[in-house]
């Protein structure tokens, strides 16, 4: 396992930082780097992207820290749902909802096209709310996107907050809102920092929303422009070095201003807290909100399904033509049938991967006493910590002729490297998963076993796995829909068409000529309804757990 980590995890992060900082005699050299903070299209591709990560974060703590705190503490019309519906938006991936999005706010979209019929708007010169405010767009779709995340967190950490430390401020005069300020926030501050890390970490280098926003005035798209000239070429490698220095400055920076202090104060509940019953109109108020989150964050996707029901939708508020042609044509097009084949094949190996390594690294760092299991443990989440574009230049980088591991690469088939990517990528959802079933599962079954003359192998596999299953089963879900459905690692690895995955042959369709935007929409709904399945499915066998599969 350890191996494994340092081939496919440390080593190719070693790879891409070494072609950034030496030069093509062997010296080393800040000089790459440094053209990246000289050239002023550089520095505003770093400050768009820090901007995107940012206002991304900021966005989804806006809209989760409130959801999660009405779920914890009132009972209103319709909780239950809604603590389910909270999981719709990650099942919709905002790659797929941009296409959604340029159609609700294209210069004769949806939105403006209701603002010229109400009369707020001229005709003549409608507002182009893609090409003024595209950063504004990217931000709202992968906020709307990403805040479950955040929600997944900060209610487990508001479940394990014990009521009494509020009770015992109130009876010393302390009101609501500074009881909040003072008490609950650094309590909760935890799951806060755990889930914010995650999205600011994807935000601030997410590439498929700003490819399909047309938005290049970004790192990870300058990045991904750079493949083009790849070969001999330090810029695209100083610029993933870049991004992944601050992807991990800030990091540090805010696990330090609130990470650590927030662990040594937070405490497991003694007593759960029990919901307050609401006056009617609050409580309608509370389902109210839920529900204008949750229409919004569909709002994209529902407008990626009527694309791909309509030849034709401009300038309406509906379309005036429906068709399923989109879904017949993509049924016999060869580019969407032979990239469904390709992420099937991709996906369920990298899920084989992870599902044998993620059962062993839970049994070896929940069952075991071995020195360094904690560092192992940590490594397995350390995935979810570094940018996708990172792993995917460093595998690059280790394939290139020459380098120890060039045979990885099958002549242009990629099929090898996008497993070992997918996988790794993956694996800390599999790793959580299967932690959480062998902590919920007493040794002393193992040991009665072994007492009995099994070995501990055979303990493990005859008792302990079947028992553990469905959490093995909820890991492998997320990590083969979440595979099915990458984007960075799928257009940087795969090149050539025959080799396309599912999100590369989206990108390709959506750029393509005639309807092509129709049959991205069609494999896009696809998409989404794959996904959504798989996650649903994932929740109700792991239920409250979820939180902790996003967590670093």
């Amino acid at each position: 396992m350890g191996v494994f980590f340092a081939l496919f995890f440390v080593w190719p992060i070693g790879l891409t930082v070494r072609e950034a900082f030496i030069d093509p005699q062997g010296r080393w050299t800040l000089a790459f780097v440094g053209d990246v903070f000289q050239t002023p299209l550089y520095l505003e591709g770093l400050l768009n992207a820090l901007k995107m990560g940012v206002f991304s974060t900021l966005l989804a703590l806006v809209i989760a820290l409130p959801l999660a705190i009405l779920t914890d503490r009132y009972i209103f019309p319709g909780k239950a749902w809604f603590a389910s519906l909270i999981l719709i938006p990650l099942m919709l991936p905002p790659f797929v909802g941009a296409i959604g999005i340029k159609q609700l706010l294209g210069k004769m979209g949806v939105v403006n096209t209701l603002l010229i019929e109400w009369g707020w708007m001229d005709a003549a010169h409608p507002y182009d709310w893609l090409g003024e405010s595209q950063l504004l767009g990217i931000v709202i779709m992968n906020a709307l996107h990403l805040y479950p995340i955040v929600y997944l967190n900060v209610a487990a950490a508001l479940a394990n907050l014990d009521p009494a430390m509020e009770e015992a401020a109130q009876n010393l005069g302390c009101g609501p809102f500074r009881r909040f300020w003072k008490i609950t926030l650094p309590l909760t501050m935890p799951g806060i920092f755990a889930g914010s890390t995650i999205v600011f970490i994807w935000a601030f280098t997410e590439l498929g929303v700003p490819l399909m926003f047309d938005y290049g005035r970004v790192t990870s798209v300058q990045i991904f422009a750079g493949l083009k000239d790849l070969s001999g070429n330090p810029t695209p490698y100083a610029l993933v070095v870049v991004m992944l220095l601050f992807a991990m400055l800030l990091y540090g920076l805010s696990k330090w201003l609130f990470g650590a202090k927030a662990h040594a104060v937070a405490g497991k509940a003694v007593i759960a807290r029990q919901a307050k019953a609401l006056g009617l109109f609050p409580a309608l108020a509370c389902t109210a909100v839920f529900a204008g989150v949750t229409i919004l964050a569909v709002l994209p996707h529902l407008a990626v399904v009527i694309t791909s029901l309509t030849p034709d939708w401009y300038g309406t508020l509906l379309p005036e033509t429906w068709s399923l042609a989109a879904y017949e044509e993509a049924l016999g097009h060869p580019l969407t049938l032979l990239s469904i084949k390709n992420s099937l094949v991709y996906a369920s190996l990298s899920t084989l991967v992870d599902i044998l390594l993620g059962v062993a690294i839970a049994y070896v760092v929940v069952r075991t006493h071995l020195r360094g299991r904690h560092w192992l443990d940590a490594m397995a989440m350390m995935p979810l910590a570094v940018p996708g574009l990172v792993l995917a230049f460093g595998y690059l980088a280790m394939t290139r002729e020459g380098q120890a591991f060039d045979f990885l690469m099958l002549g242009d088939n990629p099929i090898i490297l996008l497993v070992i990517a997918y996988a790794v990528r993956r694996l800390p959802y599999v790793v959580r998963s299967a932690a959480a079933g062998f902590q919920q599962t007493s040794v002393t079954l193992e040991e009665a076993a072994q007492n009995l003359g099994a070995s501990p192998f055979k303990a493990l596999r005859k008792i302990t796995l079947p028992l553990i299953s469905a959490n093995i089963i909820a890991g492998g879900l997320l990590a083969f829909a979440f595979a099915m459905l990458e984007v960075s690692d799928s257009l940087i690895l795969a090149t050539k068409q025959a080799y396309y995955p599912i999100t590369t042959a989206m990108y390709a369709l959506f750029n393509a000529l005639g309807n092509g935007e129709q049959l991205a929409s069609a494999l896009g709904v696809w998409a989404m309804a794959f996904l959504g399945i798989t996650i649903l499915g994932a929740s109700l066998i792991l239920g409250k757990k979820m939180g902790a599969l996003f967590r670093v």
